[in-house]
C-alpha cells in the first residue's frame, strides 16, 4: 500500500474550465472526482464565463474525466499544458494541464 504524500491546500496539476457556466455539468464533473481516491479539488473559481476546478491529477483530467463529460454532454474538448517548473531531484521538466470542456 503506497503511503498518501501530504501536499499544501494550494496544490494543483491541472485546471478543469467548464464553458459556458452550467451547474449541471460542474455537478457531474464534482461527483465524479469525489469518487476517486487519488483526486482532490484544491480550488473552485466561479467566474462570468464559466466554471474553474483545480485538480490534483493531471492523467485523471486529461484522461478519463475529459471523455466522460464528452460522453455526456457532446461539446469539445481542449487540453493544453504549460510549463511549470523544473523536478528539484530528477530534473525532469513539469507541466501543469488546462483541460477546456466547451458546451456548444
Amino acid at each position: 500500500m503506497k503511503k498518501q504524500i501530504s501536499q499544501h491546500s494550494e496544490y494543483y496539476e491541472a485546471i478543469l474550465q467548464i464553458r459556458p457556466a452550467k451547474k449541471e455539468v460542474l455537478d457531474y464533473a464534482i461527483n465524479l472526482i469525489e469518487k476517486r481516491n487519488d483526486t482532490k479539488i484544491s480550488k473552485l473559481e466561479e467566474l462570468k464565463t464559466g466554471f474553474d476546478l483545480y485538480l490534483t491529477n493531471q492523467r485523471y483530467a486529461r484522461g478519463a474525466l475529459a471523455q466522460q463529460l464528452k460522453r455526456r454532454f457532446g461539446g469539445k474538448v481542449v487540453i493544453t499544458k504549460a510549463l511549470y517548473g523544473q523536478h528539484k531531484l530528477t530534473s525532469k521538466l513539469v507541466y501543469r494541464a488546462t483541460v477546456l470542456f466547451r458546451i456548444e
